[in-house]
């Protein structure tokens, strides 16, 4: 199969490799030298225009970073959409809002080019393994006939519906992502103060009835401090700013993901928002003086 791919990135690049040593063959739109070098360098052809790119492909992926970047893509003076034809297919892999992807399939079915709104939940790790989650919705019969594809780099593929479900279903699943970041924070903190040593907490929690894979594999970041980001703190409040727009369009309450966008908020201003969002973990310990005397009351 011929693939046009946008966007090698943090997952998009392993994604893309689990379908290039499936036997498929790659096409990068790549603007730049450093995105052309990374394309030769995992044997990929690259196309620096979006009618190149339309041509050598049957199907286009896209793993993108947010509306602005897909609706550029859709629609502007390059546009992707525009250049398709009919029978060709595109797979979006990105957490973007449903208002935006409901625009692009819209430019998409005026064409009759088929489009499964697919994102992913998972690592960096997980995407090299072959063993994301992804969430489908779109046509059933595309999403049957493309699942194969889906395979490549996920295990287990949930097709949710024929419209924008995958995009809701993905922001929920964020939500709880830095829900979990920012509770678990809290509670670090709190044990802290109780002078639990930070490893000895998290050997209690990653053994208690309240773990998570999710916990379990931020463990070593949390205990050596490293924030290497897997999921940057500008990512989560870019999704917290969707889930929370889209929550009020719909009369959806989310008050708690309105607090926790906060404390993302206050990890960005102190300089944390490139790094990854379990960093909140380091925030709240610097917030409760953990490790230090408390002020005294004059």
């Amino acid at each position: 199969m011929r693939i046009g791919w946008i966007g090698l990135g943090k997952m998009g690049l392993p994604m893309s490799r689990r379908l290039h040593e499936a036997g498929h063959t790659i096409t990068a739109y790549a603007r730049n030298d450093a995105g052309r070098e990374r394309a030769t360098d995992n044997g990929y052809q690259h196309v620096s225009a979006m009618s190149a790119l339309a041509e050598n492909a049957d199907i286009v992926f896209t793993a993108i970073s947010d509306d602005a970047a897909l609706l550029e893509i859709a629609v502007g003076d390059d546009a992707l959409a525009a250049q398709l034809r009919a029978g060709q297919s595109w797979i979006d892999t990105s957490t973007v809002s449903p208002s935006a992807s409901s625009l692009v399939a819209k430019q998409l079915e005026a064409r009759n080019v088929s489009y499964l709104r697919a994102p992913i939940s998972g690592s960096t790790a997980l995407a090299a393994a072959g063993t994301l989650t992804t969430m489908v919705s779109g046509p059933r019969a595309d999403f049957e006939r493309l699942q194969p594809l889906l395979e490549a780099y996920t295990r287990k593929q949930f097709y949710l519906g024929d419209g924008e479900q995958s995009r809701y279903m993905k922001l929920a699943v964020n939500a709880m992502v830095g829900a979990t970041a920012a509770l678990l924070a809290e509670s670090l903190a709190f044990s802290g103060k109780g002078g639990i040593e930070l490893e000895t907490a998290m050997e209690v929690i990653c053994d208690s009835a309240v773990t998570s894979p999710l916990i379990e594999y931020k463990r070593a970041m949390i205990v050596e401090g490293k924030y290497e980001p897997a999921f940057a703190v500008s990512q989560m409040m870019k999704d917290l700013d969707i889930l929370l727009d889209v929550g009020r369009g719909n009369h959806a309450p989310q008050p708690l993901a309105a607090q926790i966008r906060q404390q993302f908020e206050s990890a960005y201003l102190h300089g944390h928002g490139e790094r990854d969002l379990f960093v909140l973990v380091k925030e709240m310990a610097e917030l409760a003086g953990v490790g230090r005397e408390p002020p005294k009351l004059v």
